[in-house]
């Protein structure tokens, strides 16, 4: 394999300035609250990203090689890997999370918008801490490579096939005619949403410094709060409802927010994906605030539909967030949030899963085959939006859901060796890969992964990452014929 190393350096260096330029916030906080251990390890962590990304930029200033959708693939896994690393650096150097294993998770829990914790007690982090340790979710919603796309032009990298790579879903669609332009759109929306989530929050009487911590995590669909509760220690349905709204949002494709802009609000209805995933959170809601009701699990109807439409929002969206410990909740409505971990938000969403397009290709698929199967000779195509499907879109998707669940029962096969009970072995695996955050039994809404040892928290962290890298892009690194130069 042709791979010029300068090129990858450049872009190495360019995601070490962008992620230790994101601790300044971080930095300020702890400037704020008089943090002085946080303080230094920001400070000492800023310093060192600056150098060494500064470093590799100019090492690779040189290179004209031009970057190919297999170079893609190697770009963005080192660039997650390597700001993952960065991220727990100022944990371990501040002793806020003393351990290498636990700080690694937990940034990469954050950057991959999990929300996973191994925290027994989140209310202790340094305010600093706790505030870059939801900023990642930000950082990392949107995609680390997405905001370096925008900066790439001025480098002179196209960033085409580093999106292909980095996409959030089967596809990332170019809404403008540069990628770097696309990525600029798509930004300018993120922040927007960021900034009238943290209005709104502020306005239902949450302080600026609460309000910042959950809009990361709704609008990132991360879900770490600063507090061991979650949503719930605020107890308001005015606060349930914004960020009911802003995770759901989030799930959404964000590449339907620019086209609505130029093309009216009735072109994102027009889209199938967008319309299965309102059915998909209609029906949930309804099953399981029925559920809720009829198992007198809450006193009146409004509490069990209030809580049934955030926890299958949240957990849709995988952004993870819990106003209940639904561990808790009766069977039945267990078996419909694990279903939804399974399914995730929308392609080009901020969301983790399988995402809602695959599963609807997949239904349309089925669908197909039986009516083949009562009419031999009949030519059934599956359409979204009133096109074919490709039939290489088709056999992708077969791919990735068949890899998906592979990888998903080997997982849980080698967490089973920390015999803790199949329950927490298999949604611990599937909320990872899913990028969710909460499953049940020991790691659900008030438990955490800390009970895990330090080779299955490595297996965990590296399934957060594959599943926001959409299995392939870190799988691919693990064939021969990736490596082999005459291929």
């Amino acid at each position: 394999m042709n791979l010029s190393l300068r090129a990858v350096c450049r872009i190495i260096g360019l995601a070490l300035l962008v992620v230790g330029l994101s601790m300044i916030p971080s930095l300020a906080v702890a400037g704020i609250y008089k943090e002085m251990p946080a303080l230094s390890a920001f400070a000492a962590t800023i310093a060192f990203a600056a150098v060494a990304g500064a470093a590799l930029l100019w090492f690779g200033q040189r290179s004209t090689a031009m970057l190919k959708v297999r170079d893609g693939f190697l770009i963005v896994s080192l660039c997650w890997i390597v700001s993952t690393l960065l991220g727990a650096m100022p944990f371990l150097v501040s002793g806020s999370i003393p351990d290498f294993f636990d700080a690694f998770f937990e940034s990469c829990s954050g950057f991959s918008t999990t929300g996973a914790s191994i925290l027994t007690d989140v209310e202790a982090l340094p305010k600093s801490m706790a505030f870059w340790r939801s900023f990642t979710h930000w950082i990392g919603g949107m995609g680390i490579l997405v905001f370096a796309i925008a900066l790439m032009p001025s480098l002179g990298i196209n960033g085409q096939n580093i999106a292909v790579s980095e996409a959030p879903g089967p596809t990332l669609d170019k809404v403008t005619p540069k990628m770097s332009d696309t990525a600029k759109a798509l930004y300018s929306i993120y922040i927007l949403f960021t900034i009238v989530e943290t209005v709104l929050l502020c306005a239902g009487g949450m302080s600026l410094y609460d309000s910042l911590i959950h809009t990361f995590g709704s609008v990132g669909t991360g879900g770490f709060s600063n507090y061991n509760d979650s949503v719930a220690h605020f107890d308001s349905a005015y606060i349930d409802v914004v960020i009911t709204i802003f995770m759901l949002l989030s799930g959404a494709n964000f590449n339907l927010y620019y086209m609505s802009l130029r093309h009216g609000p009735l072109s994102i209805i027009r889209d199938a994906e967008f319309r299965f995933y309102l059915l998909i959170i209609a029906v949930s809601t309804l099953l399981i605030a029925a559920n809720l009701h009829f198992s007198g699990v809450f006193a009146g109807t409004g509490q069990s539909v209030r809580y049934s439409v955030f926890q299958t929002s949240s957990v849709l969206t995988t952004t993870g967030f819990a106003t209940d410990d639904f561990n808790m909740w009766p069977t039945f409505s267990k078996m419909v949030l694990l279903l939804l971990m399974f399914i995730g938000g929308c392609s080009s969403s901020t969301g983790g899963g399988l995402k809602v397009v695959r599963i609807l290709i997949l239904l349309k698929l089925i669908r197909r085959g039986i009516a083949t199967r009562l009419h031999p000779n009949a030519i059934v195509a599956a359409k979204m939006n009133d096109k074919n499907v490709p039939i290489d879109t088709v056999t992708a998707i077969a791919n990735h859901v068949f890899l998906y669940i592979v990888v998903v029962f080997i997982s849980v096969l080698l967490i089973s060796l920390n015999d803790l009970g199949l329950i927490t072995s298999i949604t611990s695996v599937l909320t990872c890969i899913g990028n969710v955050g909460p499953g049940f039994d020991l790691v659900g809404p008030t438990g955490n992964f800390s009970v895990f040892a330090a080779p299955s928290k490595l297996l965990l962290s590296f399934l957060m990452l594959a599943g926001r890298l959409e299995l392939f892009t870190l799988f691919i690194l693990l064939t021969p014929r990736f490596w082999n130069p005459n291929h």
